[in-house]
């Protein structure tokens, strides 16, 4: 078993291999018209014009990133859905935001209707239609979980930074990185003075199904629990990194991990944590019996870009009766 798990680790890494370098060879062939810059995505590299003005994002991050860069897309995937997940202090200005359809099934003559000069979409949802979407108006494509489970954080930066490219602001998504980082060191500060400096975590999504729990517990390389370790904070769920940065247990799961001190950070919906509650499982476990269990709520974003990444710093703050940092004003955000 082992033996051909190795052999997959080793496939995954030479696949990833062979695509990259597949990707700088298409680089160093690939010419872009005057007006026009070259950017390289997991699909491959595209011509994208160098100030895009009619941008549609068919993912949440997206759409987060280039408001966070200072321009408002005029199409995205599911605008309800967003609302509902995304907590940025940007403002989306949906009376001139067409909604293109769901995130898996975006509606293309829409798409094409709103005439746009840059899609961004993300891998595992596009894959079928990317050669359609191309059609349309160039398309660039990302991947948040990579195959070989390396670091989710590491990625939404990298992505973050090529979007600033392709939007021809660099020095915006400069700014808005080394904000988040001096974010991160002030929350990392606001601990320190609560008491709670370098205190192990687990971090989890946690749900009810037939009367049964279950609980996603995020791994070294998701993003959410990177995020934490910036400022601090570190990760006591130590399963092997996962692609999708999580594994699953129920509430008799925790009890290998009754000796270990740590802070549980979870995300439920009300009707939920109410039946955590009502469980003896659950009172019993020695995390909440020390009241260590911060429940942060049912629509927390754990994904996402830089500007969520603070939205779920305050959120963990706030659960801890710690103050959050005050944040810097929000970029102005043009049409």
């Amino acid at each position: 078993m082992f033996i051909r798990k190795f052999t997959f680790v080793l496939l995954i890494t030479a696949l990833a291999a062979i695509a990259t370098a597949s990707q700088s060879v298409q680089a160093q062939e690939t010419k872009c018209e005057a007006g026009f810059r070259l950017i390289t995505h997991v699909m491959g590299v595209t011509c994208v014009v160098e100030q895009p003005k009619r941008v549609i994002a068919l993912e949440w991050t997206y759409v987060e990133d280039v408001l966070a860069l200072g321009l408002q897309p005029v199409g995205i995937a599911d605008i309800e859905g967003y609302h509902d997940w995304v907590k940025i202090p940007i403002t989306l200005d949906t009376a001139n935001v067409q909604d293109v359809g769901e995130r898996s099934e975006p509606n293309l003559e829409l798409i094409t209707k709103l005439q746009p000069d840059l899609i961004i979409a993300v891998q595992f949802r596009v894959a079928q239609n990317y050669d359609e979407l191309s059609k349309i108006a160039p398309t660039l494509v990302f991947n948040p979980y990579p195959v070989d489970g390396s670091s989710h954080f590491e990625e939404m930066k990298t992505t973050f930074t090529t979007l600033a490219t392709a939007l021809g602001r660099e020095d915006e998504g400069k700014q808005v990185l080394a904000d988040m980082d001096a974010y991160f060191a002030d929350a990392q500060d606001a601990l320190t003075a609560a008491g709670h400096a370098a205190e192990p975590f687990i971090l989890s999504q946690g749900w009810t199904y037939d009367n049964v729990a279950t609980f996603r517990l995020f791994t070294d390389n998701a993003m959410a629990v990177q995020i934490l370790e910036q400022i601090g904070l570190k990760n006591a769920w130590k399963d092997a990194p996962q692609q999708y940065g999580f594994s699953e247990l129920g509430i008799e799961g925790f009890a290998p991990l009754s000796e270990t001190e740590f802070n549980f950070f979870y995300v439920a919906q009300t009707n939920d944590n109410d039946f955590f509650a009502k469980s003896p499982l659950w009172s019993n476990l020695a995390f909440v019996k020390a009241q260590r269990a911060y429940w942060m709520g049912g629509d927390v974003w754990l994904f996402g870009g830089p500007r969520s990444a603070e939205a779920l710093v305050d959120t963990v703050l706030h659960a801890m009766n710690i103050e959050a940092p005050a944040t810097d004003a929000t970029p102005a955000v043009t049409n």
